[in-house]
C-alpha cells in the first residue's frame, strides 16, 4: 500500500526555520547575574564554542530542508510546471537572500550574545521593537515545535497506525492504536523526548543534528540514485472516494494509478507548463499563490545559524559564511530535484502522490527515515530556540519579575527553566491536535521577524552611525527595502487576516513595553535616525527663505531656579505655537577658577523637570560672570540654522517672595486635577530634582523666575530687556506667574462672577505714552497675535478675547471702534472690542507735562515724583514731546496710579491673564531705574500679566 501523506506535512516545516537551537553557554550569562565569579569563570571555561559546520551550516541546512524537500517537490512541479516551479524558487531565494545580507551584516557589526535574531533587533531598534519581535519568535517557536511534532506523530500513525475507520489493517507494521487521546499520547512521549536531549545540553543537540544530518543527506543521496537506477513503473496513487467524484457519479473518476518513466523527453515536455488542479488531500483548488505559499515555507530557516550566536567560537565570521552555504547549497538541490522529477514523472504522480520519492526510491523506507529525522530534528530546534530566546528575554527584564524565574541556568551554563517553560507551552499546544491554522500563523511570524531584521538593518544605514561598520559589505539599503517588501508581500500571500493580525499584536506589545519597560543602556536606533533627519531638514530650514505667514513664537525663558517657575514654564509652553521652546539659565562663575564645568551636573535635573511638568522643551545651560553676559550668551548661541529663539521671556523684577512649587504639590501650577495624585508627586520630587533652594528675602524677582539672591539689580535686568532689542528679539516681562495653575484659572467654580468664563485681556495701546495712542504698530500687532496663539490651544479655546479701545473725549469712538474690529477681521482674529475712556488719566499726564514746562521740578520733595536724575532737568521742551525716555521720565505716579486703576475697573470679571504694550527701555542707562518703578506700578495688583515688546512683523493679512 501507497502511504498517504496529508498536505499538513508540508505546511509543517514553516516552523523548522527558526528553532534555530543555540547553546546555553555561559559566556551567555549576563554580567549581572548573581553567582561566584570564580565559579563563573570556570563555567565559561567548560562547554566548547561550535564551528562554522556545525554551528551553522547543520542547523541551517536541516530547518530550511526538513520535511519539505522529501515531500513538497513533487506537489510544486506537478501544479505550477517546472518553469512556474523555478520561477517560485528565484524569487522566494530572492526575497530570503535579501534578509540574509542584513543578517550577516548585523551580524559582523560586533560581538553577538545569546538570543540570535532577538538580539540584533532589540540591540539595533531598541527594547520596544525587540521586546515585541522576541515575544513573537519565542511563540513562533514554541507553536512550531509542537507542529513538528504532532507531524511526526500523524507520519508514524499514517506508517504504523491501525486505520480509525475500523477498516483491517493493510500491513502488517500496522499495530499501533490510533485516536486524538492516542496520537496525544504519542506527541507527549516525542516532546518528552526533545525535552530530556535540551535539558542535557545544547551540546548534545548539536551531536545529534549532526547524526540527523548525516541520515538527510544519505537519504537525499538514494533519492537522486534512485532516479537513474531504478526502473520505469506503474504506482498505485492515494485516495479515497471522499475525493473521487465518480465514486458517487458526480464527475468523472480520477485515475488510479501514475507512471514513473525515468528520464524521458516527452515526459518533460508535458511537465514544463502549469496545470493548476485540486489538491487530492484537502480537496481545494490550487492556485500560483497557494503553491508559493505552501513551497516559500521550505525556504524558511535562514537564522538558524544566527540563533546560535551564543555558541559559536566566532560568531561574526561564522554566520555569514555558514549561513551563504547553507543557502546556495539548498537552492541547488531544489533546482535539482525539481528538474529531475519533471523529467522523470508523469504529471499525474506528481499532483496525485505527495510522497512519490518514498515510491520510486530504491528502498522505500529509506524517505520515510529522512521523513521522521528531519521532522524530530525540527521539533527539538524549535523547542531550544525557544528556550534560548525566552532567556535573553528574561535576562534584559523588559518584563520586571514576570520572566525572572527563567533567568536560572544550570551549573554549565543550560537554562533549564527556560526549556522547562517552553516545553510546557508546546504541551498545551499539543491539545489542539491538528494545526494547520497555527502552521500559517507561525510562518508569518517568521517573517516578520526577517522583516524586523531587514528594518533593523535598514535603520543603521541610513542612520549613517559612525559606529556602523560591519565587515560584510555585500549589502545596500536598497536589499534591506527589498527583503521588508518581500516579507511583507508574503506575509499577505499566505493570509491576510493573519498578516494583520500578527501587526497588530506585535504593535501592541510594543506599546506595553514602552510604558511599562525600564529605560535601557543598549542605546535607541531611534534616537541615530531622529538626529539624522533633524541634521538635514536644518540644513534645509533657510532663514532667507522665512515668510511672515508661517512665522511662530520661538521662545527662550529664562529661569533663575525652576522650583518658583512652575507656572511661568507651562504658560510658555501654551503659547509656544509648536515653535522652539528653550529653558535658559545662568549660573554665575568663572571656569578658571573651577576643577570642571558645573553644569554638566544639572542637566539631569532639568531634563527631568521637563518630563514631569510634560512640556516639549530644550533645556540650555551657560556659566558667566554676570546675568546680563549669560543672557547675551543664550541669545546668540542658542538654537540652529532657522531654529534661533526670536522671543525672550524674563520674570518681572519685584519685591515679592518666591513659592516652592515644586516641593509643595498643593501649590504646583502642574499639579493634576486629582487630589491623590499630589502624595506622589511629593513623594519622587527629592529624587528628580536637586535645584537650589529658593532665596529667603526678596530681590525683586517675580518668585525667582530670572535672577536669584542679589546678583541681579535694576539696571542691570533693564539693561538686559535693552540688549535683546537691540539684537532684534522680541521682549515680555511676566509679572505674577509664581502661583499660576492653568487648571484652576481656566476651570473656575460656577459660583465665582461670570459664571465660569474665562477671559483673556489685551491692551495694544503703549500705556506710558498717551499723546501716541496708535494700535496697528509692530508691538500692538504682536500682542494680538501671542494673544490669539494663546486663544488656538486646546485648553484655551473656551478662553474670550477682550480688546480694550482707550479713547479720549472729542474723537469719533464709533470710527476708531470700526476700524479695529475691521482690522481684526482681517486678522482673522475673533474678539470682543471695549471703549475705554481715559479723559481723567490723560488729564493728569499733561497736567504732569505743563508742570515741567513751567519750570524745574523742586529737588527737596520731588524726587520721588519725578524719578530723574539732575541731568534730565536741563533737557529741553522739543525733547519730552519727540523722545519718549523723556516723555516717559515725566510720567507721575498719580498717572500711572490712576492707569493701573482704570485697567483693574475695566475688566470685570477679571480676566486670567493680561497682555500689555512694553514700551522700549530709555536710551540713557541712567534712567533704567526709574522704568523699572514705572512698569511696577502701571502693573500692580493686575494678576498674570505679560508685557510684550515686538520688534518683528509677525501678523499679515495676506492669504
Amino acid at each position: 500500500m501507497t502511504e498517504r501523506t496529508p498536505l499538513l506535512h508540508y505546511r509543517l516545516s514553516t516552523s523548522v526555520n527558526e528553532s534555530e537551537p543555540r547553546c546555553p553557554s555561559p559566556g551567555q550569562a549576563p554580567a549581572q547575574h548573581p553567582g561566584n565569579p570564580r565559579q563563573r569563570s570556570a563555567q565559561q571555561r567548560q562547554p566548547e564554542k561550535l564551528s562554522i559546520f556545525f554551528g551553522v551550516v547543520i542547523p541551517t541546512l536541516l530547518s530550511m530542508f526538513s520535511v519539505v524537500v522529501f515531500l513538497r517537490i513533487g506537489f510544486m512541479v506537478g501544479h505550477s510546471g517546472l518553469y512556474q516551479a523555478i520561477a517560485m524558487l528565484l524569487v522566494a531565494y530572492f526575497i530570503i537572500c535579501m534578509t540574509v545580507l542584513s543578517v550577516c551584516a548585523i551580524s559582523t557589526n560586533g560581538a553577538l550574545d545569546a538570543g540570535g535574531a532577538y538580539y540584533m533587533i532589540s540591540r539595533a531598534l531598541g527594547p520596544e521593537f525587540g521586546g515585541s519581535i522576541g515575544i513573537m519568535f519565542f511563540l513562533a517557536n514554541v507553536c512550531g515545535s509542537a507542529l513538528f511534532v504532532l507531524g511526526l506523530v500523524e507520519a508514524i500513525v499514517d506508517t504504523f497506525g491501525v486505520p480509525e475507520d475500523g477498516s483491517l489493517p493493510t500491513s502488517a507494521y500496522q499495530v499501533l492504536p490510533s485516536g486524538y487521546w492516542w496520537s496525544l499520547l504519542y506527541g507527549t512521549g516525542v516532546a518528552l523526548l526533545c525535552l530530556l536531549v535540551c535539558l542535557v545540553g545544547a551540546h548534545i543537540y548539536a551531536k545529534a543534528t549532526f547524526l540527523i544530518f548525516l541520515v538527510v543527506m544519505f537519504v537525499l543521496g538514494t533519492v537522486f540514485v534512485s532516479f537513474f537506477a531504478v526502473h520505469p513503473r506503474t504506482i498505485v496513487l492515494p485516495g479515497s472516494a471522499a475525493f473521487n467524484p465518480a465514486a458517487n457519479g458526480t464527475g468523472p473518476a480520477f485515475p488510479t494509478t501514475a507512471n514513473f518513466t525515468g528520464f524521458k523527453l516527452d515526459t518533460l515536455l508535458g511537465n514544463l507548463w502549469a496545470d493548476y488542479t485540486v489538491d487530492y488531500t484537502t480537496n481545494t483548488m490550487m492556485t500560483f499563490a497557494t503553491v508559493f505559499a505552501v513551497m516559500f515555507n521550505g525556504c524558511t530557516g535562514i537564522m538558524a545559524g544566527s540563533n546560535m550566536s551564543g555558541d559559536l567560537k566566532n560568531p561574526s565570521y561564522s554566520i555569514p559564511r555558514g549561513t551563504i552555504t547553507a543557502v546556495i547549497f539548498t537552492f541547488i538541490i531544489y533546482n535539482m530535484l525539481s528538474i529531475m522529477v519533471a523529467c522523470s514523472c508523469d504529471r499525474v504522480l506528481l499532483q496525485r502522490d505527495y510522497s512519490f520519492l518514498r515510491d520510486i526510491n530504491i528502498w522505500n523506507p529509506f524517505v520515510t527515515v529522512g521523513v521522521y529525522s528531519s521532522t524530530l530534528s525540527a521539533a527539538m530546534s524549535n523547542l531550544i530556540g525557544a528556550s534560548r530566546i525566552l532567556y535573553a528575554l528574561a535576562r534584559d527584564d523588559l518584563f520586571g519579575k514576570v520572566l525572572s524565574p527563567a533567568k536560572k541556568t544550570s551549573h554549565s551554563g543550560n537554562p533549564w527553566v527556560s526549556v522547562l517553560l517552553s516545553w510546557f507551552l508546546v504541551q498545551l499546544v499539543l491539545f489542539s491536535g491538528k494545526l494547520n491554522t497555527i502552521a500559517s500563523i507561525v510562518t508569518i511570524f517568521f517573517l516578520l521577524v526577517y522583516a524586523a531584521v531587514d528594518l533593523a538593518c535598514l535603520a543603521l544605514e541610513w542612520a549613517s552611525a559612525p559606529n556602523f561598520r560591519p565587515t560584510f559589505r555585500y549589502f545596500t539599503w536598497h536589499t534591506c527595502v527589498l527583503g521588508i517588501v518581500g516579507c511583507v508581500v508574503m506575509m499577505f500571500l499566505i493570509n491576510a487576516i493573519y498578516a494583520s493580525a500578527s501587526i497588530a499584536f506585535m504593535l501592541l506589545l510594543l506599546l506595553l513595553i514602552h510604558y511599562l519597560s525600564p529605560t535601557s543602556s543598549w542605546g535607541y536606533i531611534s534616537q541615530a535616525l531622529i538626529f539624522h533627519q533633524v541634521r538635514k531638514y536644518l540644513l534645509m530650514l533657510d532663514v532667507r527663505k522665512d515668510h511672515v505667514k508661517f512665522w511662530r513664537p520661538q521662545i527662550l525663558l529664562m529661569v533663575s531656579n525652576p522650583r518658583s517657575s512652575v507656572g511661568l514654564i507651562r504658560f510658555t509652553n501654551d503659547i509656544k505655537k509648536s515653535g522652539l521652546y528653550v529653558l535658559g539659565h545662568v549660573q554665575l562663575g568663572d571656569l578658571d577658577t573651577l576643577p570642571s564645568d558645573p553644569l554638566q551636573s544639572q542637566y539631569d535635573s532639568w531634563l527631568s523637570l521637563v518630563d514631569h511638568l510634560n512640556i516639549k522643551s530644550f533645556v540650555n545651560l551657560t556659566l558667566a560672570d554676570s546675568v546680563r553676559h549669560g543672557v547675551q550668551h543664550l541669545l546668540f548661541i542658542s538654537g540652529l540654522g532657522g531654529m534661533r529663539p526670536n522671543t525672550l521671556i524674563l520674570g518681572f523684577y519685584d519685591d515679592r517672595l518666591p513659592q516652592d512649587n515644586l516641593i509643595d504639590p498643593s501649590l504646583s501650577a502642574g499639579q493634576s486635577a486629582d487630589p491623590s495624585d499630589s502624595p506622589r508627586d511629593a513623594e519622587r520630587q527629592p529624587p528628580l530634582f536637586h535645584f537650589a533652594s529658593l532665596r529667603g528675602s526678596g530681590d525683586g524677582q517675580d518668585g525667582g523666575e530670572f535672577g536669584d539672591g542679589k546678583v541681579l539689580g535694576p539696571r542691570e535686568y533693564v539693561a538686559i530687556i535693552a540688549d535683546a532689542v537691540k539684537m532684534l528679539k522680541n521682549v515680555a516681562l511676566a509679572r505674577d506667574f509664581n502661583g499660576f495653575d492653568r487648571a484652576r484659572v481656566l476651570s473656575p467654580p460656577p459660583s465665582s462672577p461670570g459664571k465660569g468664563a474665562v477671559y483673556v485681556d489685551v491692551w495694544p495701546v503703549n500705556l506710558l505714552r498717551p499723546d501716541s495712542c496708535s494700535y496697528v504698530d509692530t508691538c500692538s500687532l504682536f500682542l494680538l497675535q501671542l494673544a490669539c496663539i494663546l486663544n488656538m490651544v486646546r485648553a484655551w479655546r473656551r478662553a474670550t478675547l477682550r480688546l480694550f479701545l482707550c479713547v479720549e473725549e472729542g474723537r469719533s469712538v464709533r470710527g476708531s471702534k470700526e476700524k479695529l474690529g475691521q482690522l481684526l477681521k482681517e486678522l482673522r482674529i475673533k474678539a470682543q472690542v471695549y471703549s475705554v475712556p481715559w479723559d481723567q488719566q490723560v488729564a493728569l499726564h499733561w497736567q504732569r507735562q505743563g508742570e515741567w514746562g513751567k519750570k524745574p521740578p523742586p529737588s527737596a520733595d520731588g524726587v520721588k515724583e519725578q524719578r530723574a536724575e539732575p541731568e534730565e532737568e536741563e533737557e529741553s521742551e522739543g525733547d519730552y514731546v519727540n523722545s519718549f525716555p523723556s516723555n516717559a521720565t515725566r510720567l507721575s505716579d498719580d498717572y500711572l496710579s490712576a492707569v493701573n486703576k482704570l485697567i483693574l475697573d475695566s475688566a470685570r470679571p477679571a480676566p486670567a491673564v493680561r497682555f500689555l504694550y512694553l514700551p522700549r527701555p530709555p536710551a540713557d542707562t541712567s534712567r533704567y531705574a526709574t522704568y523699572l518703578e514705572q512698569l511696577e506700578l502701571l502693573t500692580r495688583d493686575l494678576g498674570p500679566t505679560l508685557l510684550i515688546h515686538g520688534v518683528t512683523p509677525v501678523i499679515t493679512t495676506d492669504l
